[in-house]
């Protein structure tokens, strides 16, 4: 009864502090102790290795350069980390690969001292956009980090360093993304980062998205802040604190100078992005939010539009010609069932009415587009900021496209007042002073625009970051070089097929899909070949994939808000398979990340989730709703939410299926949709379902993961049911506090579980009761899904900032086969290699030989030196030792003979026949040979 008790307590407590921002403290304390589970890891030996892909690469934040020497630079990215060059982007370094994080918002070299500061958090307010845990400050160009404070600020948008005086230090604070704090503002620093002093607050919900000083006078500096609100159902990026602020005594006041001064005040003001010119010449760039005036001018075409139906009354709607409604019809994509002649009569029944032929067409994606506001527009001053005047003439269209929110940078050319360049989809430049505008999102160039870096003295010279990586051109824009060779891609989901050589398929932040094989060469090689490893199959923001695994160019994959199409790979035909709602119906509602599901009952059958369960049998050419809404309903806001966002269906029974909801909801039915029983209300409430998962061992088994993200809540949310989720068990407990995403089974062992979190990612051998971190060439990266291909024993990893990561698991699944004490050496499969005349030479003197490499996985029960032992036969052949930890380790051995062993060997076969390779090493001949690691053994082949 004691038990019974606790665990409703906890359950109770749970969702009492869910939706409750996580507190820095525990954060940093989170921080301190997966450190020290990376160092005692079982696992921290297990080796990742970087798969790409490079090509379409990620969200770029913010360029750095040297000023003396302009091929020197580093490159931030939202979520990547921070990269360093010297040769001009030809090749990139990571530095930022040894901190907690890799999620920025701003950087700032002091280029003298080669003192690097990283504010973290990225400064965008979009679905991605990940919290950082304060100001990062390096004094060894990225060797070690410090931590300088400002631990709450979650969102860094800019750094500004005193030119004079490099520990004079100002920092922009937009604050937390998804909840109100104190910690946003203006900071500023005279220590170098001791001590901090908050010179501008404005309130809880509005922080500061931008501050720039003018070139010569770092006392005069302009700042603008942002009042912004967003929840998981909607955004409000506008109102009365959003404004323009000045300092002259170097950030240590600020004064309000937008008020009265012909720059827009009020409730519609938006994001506003500055560039300063010199003491008294700005220009900023504002997102306004207000509404357009109505045009009142007559529609030049008489066609319908769905704004027509809005306003229709039923008499009106009969007097329609069928040919001017059927035209409406067609050109709008209604099924062929909807043609006039129904149509009305369905209007004459009273089942439809005429303002359902608007809503028919409204989903997430145009509502977004539907939203009549002003966007972007540019705004002067020339003295100071005392009064301000609009640049052109009306508006700058198809340029924010109701994305406003996302971009607001603005660059000017300090060789020239009016050169200016405006950030967005696309970039445009001006070289009139904001009258006209010309886009320079040329061939090469990815649309969405985050950072410029001009050239303060060659004209010409841009540096462009975005959200499809880097860009360089020297022409003004006209052309770009593209810089793409970091792995830093932001994948929402991966999948791997069954192929013996097995393709891995990822969707992508704003950089679609692609494939490419599991062993694909990540390197330069393409540009000469003309042939990119990874190809792309699917624009727009790259969604989840399944493939037919009797035919594996049968592809089921999409883009946002449940956009998704049947690709057939090897005839090229794309065929759009979206459920669409009953006329009159409301809209089906599709999260930005629709989940689907391939049944492996049958593989004719599909599951897609909108707020309701959609089943097709026929591969998606058909669709039935096999249940009713199955969230709260939907929220009132300009997102989509009330949406399905995960399914699992049980590989023991076709119909077991589990569904999870954005707003927190988890529910189940045992037979094919017939009856739902929800099985989330001892769960914490009204979080996001990340992931539910049926398990493969057990068939009343299920995980589910919830996500605080989107409440600034931060807890790391895993339980597990054995009753079909009468009752959970939390195995969340003992992770370092951070959202968790995904959880996955092991192939083969039902103890082992995977979890990726929005910081790294764990193991567990006991079924949750303790978790293991990797870290072995992974930094502390958000993981989003994780995929295992069972006959390559692969764990392939799709994270969010540095693209996907691929690591070997039969090892773990050996240690875990059986009952075992782990309390002794265990050595587990070595691959066989093949032999090669190649070894120890190269076809050019000037190149180094070639040298094998065998891999030697086993476990240690404790740290300490162990010595490898190679036999063929019984005679020794080589013999060498290495440092082991606890937990799992890795030899290498390069195959050759030592010089004991080679006599050794020709004595015990005078036969052989052993040739000296190149680089005067004999490598072992073709044969069998035995591993010997104290009393444990192994085989391995040459053949």
């Amino acid at each position: 009864m004691k038990s019974i008790f606790k665990f409703l307590l906890m359950c109770f407590s749970a969702t009492l502090i869910a939706q409750t921002a996580t507190n820095s403290d525990i954060i940093q304390q989170s921080l301190v102790k997966k450190s020290q589970m990376m160092k005692s890891s079982l696992v921290k030996n297990i080796e990742f290795t970087n798969i790409g892909p490079t090509v379409m690469s990620g969200r770029v934040v913010d360029v750095s350069v040297n000023p003396e020497n302009t091929t020197e630079f580093y490159v931030g990215y939202a979520s990547g980390g921070l990269w360093y060059t010297n040769n001009n982007g030809t090749t990139f370094t990571p530095v930022l690969d040894n901190s907690p994080t890799q999620n920025i918002g701003d950087i700032a070299v002091d280029w003298k001292s080669g003192t690097i500061w990283v504010g973290t958090g990225e400064k965008n307010s979009s679905r991605s956009s990940y919290a950082g845990i304060g100001v990062l400050k390096s004094t060894d160009k990225g060797q070690t980090w410090k931590n300088v404070g400002l631990l709450d600020s979650h969102h860094v948008s800019r750094i500004l360093i005193n030119p004079n005086n490099s520990n004079e230090v100002i920092v922009g604070v937009i604050g937390h993304l998804y909840s109100s704090n104190d910690e946003r503002g203006i900071f500023k620093t005279t220590d170098g980062g001791k001590t901090w002093t908050k010179s501008l607050f404005i309130n809880k919900d509005t922080g500061i998205i931008d501050v720039a000083f003018a070139p010569n006078n770092f006392n005069v500096m302009y700042a603008s802040s942002w009042e912004r609100e967003r929840k998981a159902w909607n955004f409000d990026g506008d109102g009365n604190n959003s404004a323009i602020y000045k300092s002259t005594d170097a950030g240590n006041s600020w004064t309000k100078i937008a008020d009265k001064s012909g720059f827009p005040v009020g409730n519609g003001v938006g994001r506003i992005g500055l560039a300063v010119f010199n003491e008294n010449t700005v220009y900023a760039f504002h997102d306004s939010q207000f509404r357009r005036k109505e045009d009142k001018k007559k529609k030049t075409s008489n066609a319908l539009t769905k704004e027509d139906f809005k306003a229709m009354s039923a008499d009106e709607f009969y007097k329609l010609t069928d040919k001017k409604l059927n035209t409406y019809l067609k050109t709008n994509g209604f099924q062929e069932k909807y043609r006039a002649e129904n149509v009305k009569q369905m209007v004459r029944s009273g089942n439809v009415k005429p303002i359902d032929l608007a809503k028919y067409l409204e989903d997430a994606n145009s509502l977004l587009f539907d939203t009549p506001v002003v966007g972007a527009e540019v705004f002067k001053t020339t003295n100071g900021g005392k009064s301000w005047k609009k640049t052109h003439e009306g508006t700058l269209d198809d340029l924010y496209y109701s994305y406003g929110y996302y971009f607001g940078e603005i660059r000017v050319d300090l060789q020239d007042e009016n050169g200016i360049y405006v950030l967005g989809v696309p970039i445009l430049k001006s070289k009139d002073g904001g009258k006209t505008f010309n886009s320079i999102s040329k061939e090469n160039v990815h649309a969405d625009h985050q950072a410029l870096w001009v050239n303060p003295k060659k004209p010409g010279h841009l540096i462009n970051g975005n959200d499809g990586g880097l860009n360089i051109s020297y022409d003004d824009g006209q052309n770009w070089i593209k810089l793409n060779d970091p792995a830093v891609g932001q994948f929402y989901s991966v999948y791997a097929d069954n192929q013996k050589n097995y393709k891995v398929y990822g969707g992508l932040q704003d950089n679609g899909v692609w494939v490419a094989n599991h062993n694909a060469r990540i390197d330069k090689r393409w540009q000469q070949t003309g042939q990119n490893p990874y190809e792309s199959i699917m624009g727009g923001d790259g969604m989840q994939v399944q493939v037919d695994d009797r035919n594996s160019n049968i592809v089921y994959t999409g883009y946002q808000f449940g956009n998704y199409y049947r690709i057939d790979r090897e005839s090229g035909d794309n065929k759009y398979i979206q459920p669409k709602h009953t006329l009159g119906e409301n809209p089906y509602r599709f999260n930005w990340q629709t989940p689907i599901h391939l049944s492996k009952h049958n593989q004719d059958i599909l599951y897609l989730g909108g707020n309701k369960l959609h089943r097709s049998l026929n591969k998606g050419d058909d669709w039935e709703t096999i249940s009713g809404d199955l969230t709260n309903g939907g929220k009132k806001g300009n997102v989509a939410y009330g949406t399905l966002t995960s399914i699992s269906e049980s590989p023991f029974q076709f119909g077991l299926i589990y569904v999870g909801s954005d707003d927190g909801f988890v529910n189940v039915t045992k037979n094919g949709g017939g009856s739902w029983t929800r099985i989330s209300n001892n769960l914490p409430q009204n979080l996001w379902v990340s992931r539910v998962i049926a398990s493969k061992f057990k068939k009343e088994r299920v995980y589910v993961t919830l996500n605080g993200y989107r409440f600034d809540d931060f807890t790391s949310y895993v339980y597990m049911s054995d009753d079909y989720g009468q009752t959970w068990k939390n195995i969340g407990n003992s992770i370092p506090t951070s959202s968790v995403n995904v959880i996955k089974e092991d192939s083969e062992n039902e103890n082992v579980l995977y979890l990726g979190t929005d910081n790294g990612l764990y193991v567990s051998f006991n079924q949750g009761n303790s978790w293991e971190a990797f870290s072995k060439n992974l930094p502390n990266v958000a993981v989003h899904d994780l995929v295992i291909q069972p006959t390559a024993k692969h764990l392939i990893i799709g994270t969010h900032g540095r693209s996907l990561y691929k690591a070997n698991i039969r090892p773990i699944q050996e240690f875990t086969k059986g009952i075992r004490k782990h309390d002794k050496l265990e050595i587990f499969t070595i691959n066989s290699i093949k032999k090669r005349k190649s070894w120890g030479s190269s076809w050019s003197k000037w190149l180094d030989a070639n040298t094998p490499e065998l891999n030697i996985p086993f476990y240690a029960n404790s740290s300490k030196k162990v010595t490898v032992d190679i036999f063929s036969d019984e005679t020794k052949v080589n013999s060498f030792s290495i440092d082991a930890d606890k937990g799992f380790n890795e030899a290498i051995f390069d195959l050759s003979f030592s010089k004991k062993g080679l006599k050794a060997y020709q004595k015990a076969d005078k036969d052989a026949n052993l040739k000296k390779a190149k680089n005067d090493v004999y490598y072992l001949p073709k044969g069998k040979y035995t591993v010997k690691i104290g009393d444990e053994k192994s085989e391995f082949e040459v053949k």
